[in-house]
């Protein structure tokens, strides 16, 4: 018996790219997921890993992630997270802040304050709303601000006294 060999036929051009491209079977790499609905983590956000140093003006995030250190001027963010390995010197107006590791300097806070039990506050403090956990500290000023006293740009000094004329 004589069987003869036909050539597969190719594929249609568009059935290629209907098909999903996954690995082949048993090579150990996972499919890459499909998103289907933007998720809320898709803002800008910057990463400061554990034992990374950052230095300088920060701008362009709108979420900035602290487990390292970080020395910056001014920063301007929807959302500051300093971790609990986390350093942050410097200036911030941020919406939200959640404080896990060390802040030192002029944090403002248009929103939400949290200092989490390992969490420390050294400086001065700006915010709408300030939530304490048990263990958590703050050295230095606190401000609370209202609707009148919300700040738009960097605090300023506050103002001497003048010297009395003799």
């Amino acid at each position: 018996m004589s069987q003869s060999m036909k050539p597969a036929a190719a594929p249609a051009p568009n059935a290629l790219a209907q098909r999903p491209m996954s690995p082949a079977a048993g090579v150990g790499v996972p499919a890459r997921p499909q998103q289907t609905a933007p998720m809320v983590g898709d803002r800008r956000t910057l990463t400061v890993g554990k034992g990374i140093s950052v230095q300088g003006t920060l701008s362009d995030c709108e979420r900035l992630v602290v487990e390292g250190t970080v020395e910056s001027e001014m920063l301007n963010a929807a959302e500051l997270s300093i971790g609990a390995t986390g350093v942050f010197r410097g200036e911030v107006q941020v919406e939200d802040a959640e404080i896990g590791g060390l802040f030192d300097g002029t944090l403002t806070a248009r929103g939400n304050l949290v200092i989490r039990a390992t969490g420390k506050v050294n400086g001065i403090a700006r915010c709408k709303r300030l939530t304490v956990e048990d263990g958590g500290q703050l050295t230095g000023r606190m401000e609370m601000l209202t609707e009148g006293s919300m700040p738009t740009s960097p605090a300023a000094p506050a103002p001497s006294r003048p010297a009395p004329v003799v």
